[in-house]
């Protein structure tokens, strides 16, 4: 098989339908490795290709090696330019910016292809590459056997890498369990209450688990007296009763937030301990994190 073209600029024609899929990716919000994979040649190599092929429209310019390398070099210097343009204008956010670089694509490839069909046919940049492997016919079976394998075994381990660079890797599961004051805070907690009165905090649960997770919340008033542990020489609290006051299941995707206020009042006087209980997928056997709140009641 054979590669060629001169007359036409068809390499401009595959810079075009190379950026186009990405773009499609962009407006759809898909993810994935393919997106991943276009998107490194988008903002990596596509950019400056177009900006050499406009600048060096004939063959004799230079060769396909400068050309390849300085394709690289000016994406990388192109991509950060459109960045600083689109923060003094529309903003850099992920259309804004697929947008600014695939209408940078298209100017580039416009000017190339009108600066290259000024010229002498002959004179036009060109390519050919021959994929046909010399004297093919003439190699035994057993040849013929290792080749295939060693150019399938090339083709793998490419993928592979390219897999394991394009895929992001699963980093640590957990979740964020929290609690702040009524103004959103981590700081005026209501720990020092009279009987009846209402005190506000906001329970908070993070997602981090790369899958959807059905947790149950469950908050418990505990009191408590404290006694002296002459072992260690400090107060501890001692459970003397405890009571649900509430239980709320909450089911979140990955990396989404819940958070939610809850109002509780205290009616008789004494020490408390006010615990957030979460559980994990309907297991209530375990708790999966725990947060409290010691609270004096006047």
């Amino acid at each position: 098989m054979r590669i060629h073209f001169r007359e036409k600029p068809y390499d401009l024609l595959v810079v075009i339908i190379f950026a186009i899929p990405l773009v499609i990716a962009a407006a759809l919000a898909t993810s994935g490795p393919v997106r991943v994979a276009l998107g490194l040649i988008f903002i990596l190599f596509l950019p400056g290709y177009a900006l050499i092929a406009a600048l060096f429209p004939s063959s004799e310019d230079i060769d396909w090696i400068e050309r390849i390398a300085f394709s690289f070099g000016l994406s990388i210097a192109v991509v950060p330019l459109l960045g600083l343009v689109l923060n003094y204008t529309w903003g850099i956010f992920e259309p804004t910016t697929v947008a600014a670089i695939f209408i940078f694509i298209l100017a580039m490839c416009g000017a190339a292809y009108y600066r290259r069909m000024l010229l002498p046919v002959e004179k036009r940049l060109a390519l050919s590459v021959d994929l046909r492997i010399e004297g093919w016919e003439d190699y035994e079976l057993l040849d013929k056997v290792l080749t295939i394998g060693l150019v399938i075994s090339i083709i793998i381990a490419v993928s592979i890498f390219v897999y394991a660079f394009t895929v992001p890797k699963t980093g640590e599961r957990f979740t964020e369990f929290y609690i702040l004051d009524e103004n959103g805070m981590a700081d005026q907690y209501p720990t020092s209450l009279n009987a009846t009165e209402n005190g506000t905090v906001i329970i908070g649960v993070v997602n981090h688990e790369f899958a959807n997770v059905t947790y149950t919340v469950r908050k418990d008033l505990v009191w408590i007296q404290w006694v002296y542990n002459n072992d260690t020489e400090l107060d501890e609290p001692i459970e003397m009763s405890r009571v649900t006051l509430h239980t709320e299941d909450v089911s979140l995707d990955h990396e989404k937030v819940w958070e939610s206020p809850f109002v509780f009042s205290i009616a008789d006087a004494g020490d408390y301990r006010l615990e957030f209980l979460l559980f994990k997928n309907g297991d209530l056997s375990e708790t999966y994190r725990d947060l409290h709140l010691y609270i004096e009641v006047s």
